[in-house]
C-alpha cells in the first residue's frame, strides 16, 4: 500500500513533485481491488450494492445499504451506522455475425475469450449526529470487454485476437444532511478510476490520426472525478421519493489511445441521473420504481458515429469516430416482502432503451452493449449475531442487433465490402454480500 501511494506523488504530465491529491488515493484504492466489466445499462451497472441488485438496481427512494451513495447520496443519512462487502460474479456471453460482406463469406464470432468477471464491492456509513451522515462507497461503476480469438476483422486486414476491456471503478465519499424528519439531501463526490487496452485492430490504424497509438498498446489507466446530489422525501406516511443527478466525470486522456478515441484519447464518463419512489403497501410489503438517464451522446468517444470518418474526421480527430451511442432511459420495478423478522426477499424487472443504433453496429462488434430487459431476485437473511447475508441473481435477456447500412460499402477507396454487422449479449449476474449495523 505504502508503495502505491508513493507512486502517486509523481504525475503523468510532468516531473514536479506534489503531494497526493484525494483523486490519487481512489487510484490507490482501485489498484487493491481486481477490475471487472459490467456492462447491463448500456455499460454502466444495473445496481450498486448486493440488496439494490436484486430487486433490479432499484435505490434512488429506497436506501438500503451503505453503499447507497452510489445512487442517491441522501439516502447516507438513511441507512445507520453499517459497513457492507459484497461480490458480484458477472458472465456475458457476447456474439457478433458478418453477413453479406464481399471480403468473405458470412460468418459468426464469439466474443468470450473471457467469460466470466468477479467484481467486488464495499461500502461505510457512520450518523455523526441526529442529522448528519458520512460515508464512503467502492463499486465497478461499468465497463465493456470483448476478446475474439476468430478476429471479425480479419478479413479486412486486421491480425491477432480482437477486442477491448474497460473497467471503471469509483470512490464516492459523501455527506447527507437530514433537513427535518421527513426529508434528507446528500453530496458524493466520484473519484473515479478506468483502465483499458484494445487489440487487433491494426486494419484501421491508417485511418488514425496517430496510428501509433491506435491498437495494442496494452493498457493505459487515467482518474478523474464528478460529482452526485441526492433528495430523499417521506412525502406520506407511506410514499417516500427520491431525485439524484451525477455531473460527467471528467477523465484524463488515455495517451496509449490517442489515435483511437476522439479528442485524442479522451473517454470521459456520461452525467446520468434519475427519479424513484417507494410506497410501503404494507408494514411487510414495499413497492419501489426508478427511472434512469444516461447522457452516452454527450460523450464524444461514445457518441460520435463512425459516419464521422467518413466526413473526413481521423479516429482520435477531435470530431473523430466513436461507437455512435445514443442515450438511454432505463425503467425499473420491483417489491420487498419482508417474510419474516429474519428474511426478507425481493424481484424486480428493469427495461431499457438500446443505445446502439441499427447502422452503427459495425464498430460495436467491439463493445455489444444491447441487453435492455433484466429479471431480478434476490434476498436478506439476518444472522442470530446481528449480521446481515444477502443474495441476488440477475438475468438479462439476450438481445440481438442487425445491422442495416453498418458495414461502409465505399469507405476506404475500394470500400469495406458492405454487408452487415449483427450484435447480440446475453448476461447472468450473480451476487452476494455480507453487512454489518454497527
Amino acid at each position: 500500500m505504502s508503495y502505491l501511494l508513493s507512486l502517486l506523488w509523481w504525475r503523468r504530465r510532468g516531473a514536479v513533485r506534489q503531494r497526493p491529491s484525494a483523486a490519487d488515493a481512489a487510484v490507490a484504492m482501485a489498484l487493491l481491488f481486481p477490475l471487472a466489466v459490467h456492462a447491463t445499462d448500456g455499460y454502466f451497472s444495473h445496481g450498486y450494492g448486493i440488496k439494490a441488485q436484486g430487486i433490479a438496481g432499484i435505490g434512488i427512494a429506497l436506501p438500503q445499504d451503505a453503499l447507497a451513495a452510489a445512487t442517491n447520496p441522501a439516502g447516507t443519512a438513511l441507512v445507520g451506522d453499517r459497513a457492507d462487502l459484497g461480490l458480484t460474479l458477472f458472465l456475458p456471453k457476447r456474439d457478433a455475425e458478418i453477413a453479406g460482406n464481399a471480403f468473405g463469406p458470412d460468418a459468426s464470432f464469439n466474443g468470450d475469450g473471457q467469460d466470466n468477471f468477479l467484481i467486488p464491492e464495499a461500502g461505510f456509513t457512520k450518523q455523526l449526529s441526529p442529522t448528519i451522515g458520512v460515508g464512503v462507497a467502492i463499486y465497478g461503476n461499468g465497463g465493456l470487454n470483448t476478446e475474439y480469438r476468430d478476429n471479425p476483422f480479419q478479413r479486412f486486414g486486421a491480425t491477432g485476437t480482437a477486442g477491448v476491456d474497460l473497467a471503471q471503478l469509483f470512490v464516492t465519499p459523501s455527506l447527507a444532511y437530514k433537513l427535518n424528519e421527513h426529508n434528507a439531501v446528500g453530496v458524493g463526490v466520484n473519484f473515479a478510476y478506468q483502465r483499458f487496452k484494445a487489440t487487433g485492430l491494426d486494419a484501421f490504424a491508417p485511418f488514425s490520426s496517430d496510428p501509433g497509438n491506435f491498437t495494442d498498446r496494452g493498457y493505459d489507466s487515467a482518474t478523474g472525478w464528478g460529482i452526485r446530489l441526492g433528495w430523499t422525501g417521506q412525502v406520506t406516511p407511506a410514499l417516500t421519493l427520491g431525485a439524484t443527478w451525477a455531473s460527467k466525470t471528467s477523465m484524463g486522456e488515455f495517451d496509449k489511445y490517442r489515435g483511437l478515441f476522439a479528442g485524442s484519447g479522451s473517454f470521459d464518463i456520461p452525467a446520468n441521473y434519475g427519479v424513484g419512489a417507494a410506497y410501503r403497501l404494507t408494514p411487510a410489503l414495499t413497492l419501489a420504481a426508478d427511472v434512469k438517464r444516461i447522457d452516452y451522446s454527450g460523450i464524444p468517444a461514445v457518441g460520435n458515429p463512425l459516419a464521422n470518418l467518413f466526413a473526413g474526421n481521423a479516429f482520435g480527430s477531435a470530431n473523430g469516430p466513436g461507437f455512435g451511442w445514443e442515450d438511454i432511459t432505463v425503467f425499473k420495478i420491483g417489491a420487498s416482502f419482508d417474510y419474516s423478522e429474519q428474511l426478507t426477499l425481493r424481484a424486480g424487472y428493469s427495461r431499457g432503451d438500446q443505445p446502439i443504433p441499427e447502422s452503427q453496429t459495425f464498430l460495436n462488434i467491439l463493445a455489444p452493449g444491447v441487453v435492455q430487459d433484466h429479471l431480478s431476485l434476490g434476498g436478506t437473511w439476518k444472522t442470530a449475531g446481528g449480521g446481515e447475508l444477502s443474495l441476488a441473481y440477475t438475468h438479462a435477456f439476450k438481445k440481438t442487433v442487425n445491422g442495416s447500412g453498418s458495414i461502409p460499402p465505399g469507405f476506404p477507396p475500394g470500400g469495406l465490402g458492405g454487408g452487415e454487422a449483427n450484435i447480440s449479449l446475453e448476461e447472468d449476474i450473480i451476487g452476494v454480500a455480507y453487512g454489518w449495523k454497527l
